[in-house]
């Protein structure tokens, strides 16, 4: 008796961890809302303080602040969609809008050290572009390796299988079948 009031104790806090975290741990969807929200309420307060602020700064200001907004919705975006094209697309957005926002920081300089600049932002630009594109081929890649190497393992335990005859054999299948996910 005692020991099927503790399964229940313990049946029952199992129960109410899980309500607690699961009010706690919102969904994604919520989440990618979330921080949508707090992109545009930080926007408009960014653009508020940049607004008491005259020439070539306020303009720099107000380009940080669209570069931080898209760095935050792209990031949540991408957490959301959770795919790698998600993720590689947000990173060539955030890239570009980095660069919009160099490009307003070099319009405050002139002459050499401004092309300088500009040239220093594009490579800044191509480099995060380029990373991004590797990366994602890298995750592909090991992504295929990680599937051959199972159909590899799946190939040898079938193999395995072939050493028995009748049920057994179909139980060893089964069981290579079920740890293989086919």
């Amino acid at each position: 008796m005692k020991t099927s009031h503790a399964f229940l104790l313990v049946g029952a806090a199992l129960a109410w961890a899980g309500a607690v975290r699961a009010q706690a741990v919102p969904d994604a969807k919520t989440a990618y809302e979330q921080a949508k929200a707090t992109a545009e309420a930080n926007y408009k307060s960014a653009r508020a303080r940049c607004g008491q602020i005259a020439g070539n700064p306020h303009d720099l200001c107000m380009a940080e602040a669209k570069a931080a907004r898209v760095r935050i919705e792209e990031e949540a975006e991408a957490a959301y969609k959770n795919t790698l094209s998600a993720y590689t697309q947000a990173r060539m957005r955030i890239a570009s809008a980095n660069y919009d926002r160099d490009k307003v920081r070099c319009a405050a300089v002139t002459g050499n050290d401004r092309d300088v600049c500009m040239e220093q932002a594009k490579a800044t630009l191509v480099a995060a572009q380029a990373d991004a594109k590797a990366d994602r081929k890298a995750i592909e890649a090991r992504q295929d390796a990680r599937e051959d190497k199972l159909a590899a393992e799946y190939r040898v335990a079938i193999q395995k299988c072939d050493a028995y005859a009748g049920a057994v054999k179909d139980h060893c299948v089964n069981t290579a079948k079920t740890a293989f996910g086919k």
